[in-house]
């Protein structure tokens, strides 16, 4: 399996991000071929900020797998949706998953 995690920082309108992630991004997203989609709000366990504030994760079969779903129509509509409402930015991470 393959997985990419997208964390988004803290926007200055939580709730505009929210509305376009909801309603625009997370439906695009969801429809890239080959990728299941899941998301969530941060938190933490002690009430404090948590270092970011959404967290969108894709699993793939294979990392080839990854890039053909980044390379459709969907994947790049996802893509190109992403300067919308991430305008704080986001860190990528793309990694093998290891089940012990």
């Amino acid at each position: 399996m393959f997985r990419i995690t997208v964390s988004y920082n803290h926007p200055t309108d939580p709730e505009q991000f929210l509305e376009h992630y909801r309603t625009v991004h997370a439906p695009l997203t969801a429809t890239m071929p080959g990728a299941t989609f899941e998301w969530g709000v941060c938190e933490t366990l002690d009430g404090t900020a948590p270092e970011h504030f959404v967290v969108g994760v894709l699993s793939f079969e294979s990392k080839e797998a990854a890039i053909a779903g980044l390379s459709s129509p969907e994947g790049q509509a996802g893509t190109a949706d992403m300067p919308n409402f991430a305008g704080a930015g986001a860190v990528v991470n793309m990694h093998d998953v290891n089940i012990a």
